[in-house]
């Protein structure tokens, strides 16, 4: 009977790590499959790399990008949105959206027109000194949108051949949340 007693034990000790190991496996799967989810769908963590986004965002900013609402609604003017760099492979830009589909274009004399109106907005840090494309008009596509650094003199954007106008389906997301530097923590305003 003792050995028995022994046996019984000694399998219920073992099944009850069996469960415990099993359980914890289940808990790391659910950990991942549910931040993969997260990291695919809803929200990326990106950080600033550049003075491009200044005054608005600071080299080493780190940021959460909201993957989902452009799923649901179209971008806005001045949104900051996160899109991949044509030339270089996990390269990302940061930038303010300017130009709206269907718009045309043109910097003179660091103003922005938007379909010969002078666009109101203060979020360039300096005029700007070299219109590059848009020296010239630029009329968007019905997908294109016409992006700008906040650092205009100091930003390689739309106006440069090797980012020019970004297409909706190369938008990643929108910057959303500043969650360092602690002490600038918070939304990000757009408007």
């Amino acid at each position: 009977m003792g050995h028995r007693d022994y046996t019984e034990e000694y399998d219920e000790k073992k099944s009850s790590i069996v469960r415990e190991i099993l359980g914890f496996l289940l808990y790391v799967m659910m950990v991942v499959g549910i931040t993969f989810f997260i990291i695919t769908f809803i929200g990326q963590r990106t950080y600033v790399s550049g003075s491009s986004m200044e005054n608005t965002l600071h080299h080493g900013d780190n940021l959460i990008v909201d993957k989902l609402t452009y799923r649901f609604s179209k971008p806005k003017r001045y949104d900051i949105i996160v899109f991949p760099f044509r030339y270089q492979e996990k390269t990302y830009y940061i930038k303010r959206i300017i130009g709206l589909p269907g718009e045309t274009i043109q910097i003179q004399d660091g103003v922005i027109w938007i379909d010969g109106e002078v666009l109101q907005e203060s979020y360039g840090r300096e005029v700007m000194k070299n219109a590059g494309l848009a020296a010239d008009m630029i009329t968007l596509g019905e997908d294109e949108y016409f992006v700008l650094g906040d650092n205009r003199n100091d930003s390689t954007d739309s106006r440069d051949p090797s980012v020019g106008v970004i297409h909706k389906d190369e938008i990643i997301g929108r910057a959303w949340l500043r969650i360092w530097p602690l002490d600038k923590i918070g939304v990000l305003k757009h408007q």
